[in-house]
């Protein structure tokens, strides 16, 4: 009976032990960074990237001389693509967003995104085409918080499509 005791104390630490070790490899998928490519700009890392989205309208209308009401696909659109990054001081991002504002010639770049695990793998990539900088914000200052100064770039766009790579 001490020896069946004793191996399940064992066991137990083993999975106690193995545990740790299993979530990581769990969280692995967790832990990856964005790599952003704009056509003529080049690429560069990002702390966030949101907005890699594709949403149908909705078209409701009556049925006939019921109430019941039928619905439909409508048009279809893209989320706007919402880049934040650490200000580093340079200027290529907002050039590109002031380029309509100082020349009136709206310049359209494609570009895409890719997702990269901690090994560095690239895990799935989304391209977007025809994209145009929407809005563009520099950072914000306040002598007393300790944060990372951050350029934000909205972009608009006509289309993305999502490759699944392997690893």
């Amino acid at each position: 009976m001490a020896a069946i005791r004793m191996y399940a104390i064992f066991v137990f630490m083993a999975l106690v032990a193995a545990g740790p070790a299993q979530a990581q490899q769990r969280d692995q998928a967790l832990k990856y960074s964005f790599r952003v490519e704009i056509e003529g700009i080049g690429q560069g890392f990002f702390r966030e990237v949101s907005g890699l989205g594709v949403e149908t309208e909705v078209v409701e209308y009556r049925d006939g001389n019921t109430n019941d009401i039928r619905k439909l696909p409508g048009r279809t659109g893209w989320s706007d693509i919402v880049l934040k990054r650490g200000f580093r001081g340079g200027t290529e991002l907002y050039e590109w967003a002031t380029t309509y504002a100082r020349t009136g010639n709206l310049v359209r770049r494609s570009g895409a995104i890719t997702m990269i695990d901690a090994n560095g793998h690239q895990i799935a990539r989304w391209q977007f085409e025809r994209g145009w900088p929407l809005k563009w914000g520099g950072p914000d200052f306040d002598a007393s918080k300790n944060e990372v100064a951050l350029e934000t770039l909205v972009i608009a766009h006509e289309g993305l499509t999502l490759a699944d790579e392997p690893r």
